[in-house]
């Protein structure tokens, strides 16, 4: 060409050249402009590096294959990591550092690891990258090992982890997470589960269901237990029997049979007073009161037994 260019020298300090670049040697750079207003030819070192970067990113990119970075420093929203083999820099998200939440990320900074593509802009010169991603396919590949071992009817010791409104968490064999839904935690009505377990206790499950797709295994408490609704053949409609008030709503009461535990039965509010109407059972009884209730209904097929207070108690009506 017509004149020399000149480098900034800055790039190469950025680059990690300076100590590397003597004359004769040979370096990349793109040619920006031929020739600019002052007549200087203008090229980039770093810009150069970041197109031979970004071929080789997409490259990874198309085949959705990790590539090998450092994180070299934090940024908002997450942190900066260097592509080993170009030197390209890229975001990855503080949500995509690791599949659970880190407070501290200093044993992770400038340690080679792998990083999965996640978004490439072309037009910016933008990549994003995924830790987590990394992280938690291996544990898919491992999780689906551990589900191998385990099938459908075995006993296994579980240790509680959490409670929730719809279940419970066990850690089983120290290996796996398994939810116990809270249908199946008792044969008696559940309404908090953490009334019930305490975290770090040991129980006994029996595994009922296992998904491979989804790598989920559930559990059952209950199903260790007699079925309490095999007792209800020693009952029959129209008898009365002493019931046990387990819990009040405002469509009537909860009930346990005094001797058979765990038959569980509803009192309906229209089954409370002939006289009185949309009367309330948080009113009338308190948790644990025992009341005598006749049996109106046995359903076998769903496994509900009706039961009532008034019919227990003279009818008025009929007096009159």
């Amino acid at each position: 060409l017509k004149s020399e260019p000149v480098l900034d020298i800055n790039e190469l300090k950025s680059l990690n050249l300076i100590d590397k670049i003597k004359e004769g040697s040979k370096i990349s750079v793109l040619l920006e402009k031929i020739e600019d207003k002052n007549g200087d030819v203008i090229v980039s070192a770093t810009k150069a590096q970041k197109i031979k970067g970004w071929y080789e990113l997409e490259k990874a990119y198309e085949k959705n294959e990790p590539i090998m970075g450092k994180i070299t420093s934090k940024c908002k929203g997450g942190v900066i990591v260097e592509h080993i083999e170009t030197g390209s820099l890229m975001f990855c998200p503080g949500s995509q550092i690791s599949d659970k939440p880190l407070k501290d990320i200093s044993h992770l900074m400038n340690e080679p690891q792998k990083f999965a593509l996640i978004k490439l802009d072309k037009i910016r010169g933008n990549a994003c990258v995924s830790r987590r991603q990394i992280v938690s396919s291996s544990k898919k590949e491992d999780k689906a090992k551990i589900i191998e071992k385990y099938s459908v009817g075995q006993i296994v010791n579980g240790v509680v982890k959490a409670t929730s409104s719809f279940g419970v968490f066990f850690e089983v064999e120290s290996q796996i997470d398994c939810l116990c839904h809270i249908v199946e935690v008792s044969w008696s009505r559940v309404t908090d589960c953490s009334e019930i377990f305490n975290i770090g206790d040991s129980h006994k499950l029996k595994i009922i269901s296992i998904d491979k797709e989804k790598q989920q295994i559930g559990v059952s408490v209950r199903a260790l237990t007699p079925n309490p609704w095999n007792k209800a053949a020693n009952y029959k409609e129209g008898e009365i029997h002493k019931v046990k008030i387990l819990s009040c709503k405002d469509y009537g009461a909860f009930c346990e049979f005094i001797d058979a535990p765990g038959l569980n039965s509803l009192l309906h509010s229209s089954e409370l007073s002939y006289t009185k109407k949309n009367l309330s059972a948080k009113k009338m009884f308190k948790v644990g009161q025992e009341i005598n209730a006749k049996i109106i209904e046995i359903n076998k097929e769903k496994q509900r037994i009706a039961l009532s207070y008034k019919q227990t108690q003279e009818n008025p009506w009929e007096v009159f």
